[in-house]
This record gives C-alpha cells, structure tokens and sequence, in this order.
C-alpha cells in the first residue's frame, strides 16, 4: 500500500498506521483535526468534503471540531470507514489529492510546524495496575514475596480515578510537587518538596462508541466496541508523597500534579498485525471478565532520559506492552461493571508496564530498587530517582513481517519546586 507522500522506512507514521492529533499552526490558530503520514499532518478540517461513504457522508462535521471527541463517539464502522478513506486518498494510485496542487497546499502541513494539543476532552481518567511485574515487584518492597499480591489482585484489574484535568500534552514541563512525606518511620511528618519523583511507562486507551447510561454494563466481550486508541503516558509520581498519604484511599495529590500523553492516537485496526497472545489468567476471571480473542499488543517500549548537564540520552528501560497481565477490554469492563456510565474521551490508563528484567521495569522505584541500587547514565551521572532538569522520553513502536508504525514519543521535563507561599 504506498503513499505519493514520500517517508523513511523508519517512520513512526506510514501509511498503514494513520493516528489522529489535534493541532494548530501559523498558519491557522485554531484547533483542527489531522492525520500523521511521515513528517506531515494531513488536516481533516480542509479535506472533510472527501468522507463521502455511505456511513460517513451525513457526518463530515466531526472532521470539523477542534477535538475528537465527536468522532470518537461515532461507532467502530464508521472509524473503519474513515481509515480506508484516507488509506484510499494517500494512496499513490489516487489523483484525488496527489494532483491537486491547491488542495495539497491546503490539506498538508509540516509535522515541524505544528503544535498539538489533547487529542480530546477528556472528562474522566481511570489509572490501573495490570502489570503483574510491576505489581509483584512493588508488592516485594513494600510487603515481602510471600505477600506481593495482594489477594484481589487476579480477580479483577485493580485500579483508581485520576485526576483528568492535569493531563496535558507531550513537551509540558512538569513542575517537582510540594507535599506531606514521612522522611522517618515513627516521626512526625514533614511538609516541603517532593524528594523521590519518577515516571511511570504506561499505554492509555481512549474510550470511543456513543454514551452508555448510567446503570448499563459492558462486557469484556463486547468492549472493543468501545475502544477507539492508545497513546503512550507517562504518570508522573512523587513516591514519598505516595508512600505517606496512600493508606486507606490510594493515591491522590502524588499523581495528580501532571500526566503527560503523546499526541498521537493510534488505532485498534493500526495495530491489529501486532497482536499476540493474552497473559495466562490463573484462576479464570469472572464470566464479564472473558473474552474470546487474544487483545495484547506486541509495543515496544523505551524510556530514555536526558539530563540539565547533558542532551545525551540515557535508556533506562525497554519493555513491553504485552507484559500488561489485565488486557484493556477487561479493564473498561471492570470500569463499567458497577453501572459507570462511559463517554467518547475518557481515558483508561494501563498503569506502569514492567517486564520481567530488571532493564525492562517501567518505572525509577523499581530500576532502583527503592534507591538501594543507583543507576548510572550515559554521561556519568547517578539517579536514585529525577532530578530537576531531567526530561523523561517514551517512545513506542511494533515491528514485523507487517511492517513498523509507531507512537510518537511522549516527553516531558521535570522543574524546579515552585517556593511555597501562603498568600
């Protein structure tokens, strides 16, 4: 399937992948919608007319929004129906585009050139804890191997409801959090800045299909129905905040100071070719829990980090979304199990994704082993956990006999603490 727009072997984005953003450019400060092919945006807003199947004809508005959520609640024949419109028009044998110098002109755009923006509103934000790795490990620190999983812990995916208003866009600084920690067990607790801040690898859903009720249920069986893409996300964490207020209620102001996501969303059809199977459930899940076909993807996926002394980057972590234990059809069950109504851009997050290495754990807490064994950078320098200055790079991408589509990368640079005044 070649495109008439040129591109490496190397991209993230040919033409078999197609990932949807929202950005704008000198050229038009407001909002549009586009599709990554290569190093450009093919702008949706300038090229709505051309939607013109059978499902889609009578809708070409949603292509005129300023977010996704529009599309995003239309239903999955309608998405596939988009793709291989737009598969169609970047195809080299299609004139439509290709020889229409002013269209072109129009319709593409420099990824350079741009700035994107949340792919959608996002109203709400689930956070979950599906690798049994990352789980595990965390369960060794802080309780001891015997007692790692807590008993919950494989019969249903664990999770918690974020904080969706301070998710913000790949490239936003994240500022180091002022809070309460217990810097000695049995002492009083202290107030100031964070001291133990890191990143957390995950991969994040988009929910998508129309609005369920409150009260109507959605089986993993049925749940594709409702799943439009993922991005890559890195939930920021202050582990002593975490650690001191977790108990009873889970985590709170130690993840709601920023989660970055990348820009681009990349489709369920996208990554169809990179499917593989499920993680072995033992004991069986409950019967809303099942579903028949396999729903793991082989991603790919690095953590790079760079530093204020150096724009050398340091890899401190490759792993793998397949290693995720609770696949995300299990999850929006769960989510929706107890009558949790659903809208088009709520955001399930797959919770830190770690391998069963010690290179491919997803986060600094475990790379470090609670900071018992440093890491040591390219350049030289040592890391428990971030430091101010650091910028944490993910990057995500599938590989095969099929081909190579990628993520993009989600970035963001960890700041100073603000000085805390009581104004």
């Amino acid at each position: 399937m070649p495109s008439f727009i040129e591109y490496s072997a190397e991209t993230d984005f040919p033409i078999q992948n197609l990932p949807y953003g929202v950005f704008t450019s000198a050229k038009n400060e407001h909002k549009h919608i586009g599709v990554a092919i290569g190093d450009w945006i093919l702008d949706l807003n300038v090229i709505s007319h051309l939607f013109n199947g059978p499902l889609l004809k009578d809708k070409q508005h949603v292509f005129k929004e300023q977010t996704l959520n529009a599309f995003m609640g239309l239903t999955r024949p309608h998405w596939l129906e988009a793709r291989l419109t737009l598969q169609s028009l970047l195809d080299v044998s299609n004139p439509t585009l290709q020889n229409d110098s002013t269209l072109r002109e129009k319709a593409f755009i420099k990824q350079r050139e741009a700035q994107m923006h949340l792919p959608a509103d996002i109203g709400d934000y689930t956070d979950f804890y599906s690798s049994i790795h990352h789980a595990t490990n965390v369960g060794i620190m802080f309780r001891s191997k015997e007692n790692a999983l807590m008993p919950n812990w494989k019969h249903l995916p664990v999770g918690y409801h974020g904080r969706s208003s301070s998710i913000v866009i790949s490239g936003t600084p994240i500022t180091r959090p002022f809070g309460q920690t217990l810097p000695v067990e049995g002492a009083d607790p202290h107030f100031g800045p964070c001291r133990l801040m890191d990143f957390e690898l995950e991969v994040a859903c988009f929910v998508g299909g129309p609005p369920t009720q409150l009260g109507e249920r959605v089986t993993a069986r049925h749940a594709e129905e409702h799943i439009f893409g993922f991005v890559l996300m890195n939930d920021w964490s202050a582990r002593d905040i975490q650690k001191w207020e977790y108990v009873p209620l889970g985590p709170f102001t130690a993840k709601n100071l920023g989660t970055s996501i990348s820009p681009w969303v990349v489709t369920v059809e996208a990554l169809t070719p990179y499917i593989v199977d499920n993680y072995p459930q033992e004991p069986p899940p409950f019967d809303y829990l099942r579903h028949a076909n396999n729903f793991n993807f082989d991603i790919k996926l690095e953590v790079d980090i760079t530093t204020s002394k150096s724009p050398v980057p340091s890899t401190v972590c490759r792993s793998n979304y397949r290693f995720l234990y609770w696949t995300v059809k299990q999850q929006l069950a769960q989510q929706t199990i107890t009558g949790c109504n659903l809208r088009p851009g709520d955001l399930l997050g797959s919770g830190t994704i770690s391998g069963d290495t010690s290179d491919s754990f997803g986060s600094m807490l475990e790379l470090s082993w609670k900071g018992t064994k440093p890491l040591r950078l390219k350049n030289g320098e040592e890391r428990k956990f971030l430091a101010d200055g650091d910028t944490v790079i993910l990057r995500g991408y599938c590989v095969n006999e099929s081909g190579r589509i990628g993520f993009g990368t989600c970035e963001g640079k960890l700041l100073p603490a603000v000085p805390f005044e009581d104004k």
